[in-house]
């Protein structure tokens, strides 16, 4: 999609209501969603992150949306596909400067370049004990961008029109943190499965940009 028509478009979803859990479920596996409502949340005193689902122009005006693959290290996340982001750190004045902190540190966007469209539903992610905040960004005039080497291990630059595309939507036999070898919602993106909570966070994106496109 032509990145000036979707920018026009895009702007309406500033105005509509988040489609929430509900959007995010139809990417979770059933025992998750279980383990998610049986749970009280706020009692394990999550850590708190902020990332974003940045989308941009490449250089024939295509609308493309990014992803990162996080280096293999010993920890949760690691070989992981999702959005540039992070945790908290004490000196940013909220969520929203965490995002475009982290964006800034992981794939040298910077901050005063980026549209912030709007905040979306937050997602807890077990493994880590994080509550994590996504906000969609524009990016209107990017720049190369530059990988932070010690965490990013390559770019995964998504086309909006497969990102759309239903019939990337799959189902993946994998194991997880709290399964082995379950079925799993996730998109097939650029050859990679996407999935957990990066899958629902775009599950979100994708209805809102339904609404508007």
């Amino acid at each position: 999609m032509d990145f000036n028509e979707f920018y026009q478009q895009v702007l309406k979803i500033k105005n509509l209501p988040l489609p929430g859990e509900d959007s995010h479920h139809k990417m979770s596996p059933a025992m998750r969603v279980q383990w998610l409502k049986s749970n009280e949340i706020q009692k394990m005193n999550p850590k708190r992150a902020g990332v974003m689902a940045l989308f941009y122009p490449d250089f024939d005006f295509n609308t493309k949306l990014l992803l990162i693959l996080r280096k293999t290290y010993n920890g949760v996340h690691s070989n992981q596909i999702g959005f540039p982001g992070g945790k908290v750190e004490p000196h940013d004045n909220g969520l929203i400067a965490t995002a475009l902190r982290e964006t800034h540190e992981e794939v040298g966007v910077p901050p005063d370049e980026v549209e912030v469209l709007k905040e979306l539903s937050e997602v807890y992610i077990p493994p880590s004990n994080f509550m994590v905040s996504p906000f969609i960004g524009i990016y209107q005039n990017p720049r190369p961008f530059k990988i932070q080497e010690a965490e990013v291990e390559d770019l995964i630059e998504v086309y909006l029109k497969d990102f759309l595309d239903k019939s990337n939507h799959i189902q993946e036999n994998l194991t997880t943190s709290y399964a082995k070898n379950i079925d799993v919602p996730a998109y097939k993106l650029n050859g990679y499965t996407v999935w957990g909570a990066t899958a629902m966070m775009m599950s979100e994106i994708k209805e809102l940009l339904e609404q508007v496109l």
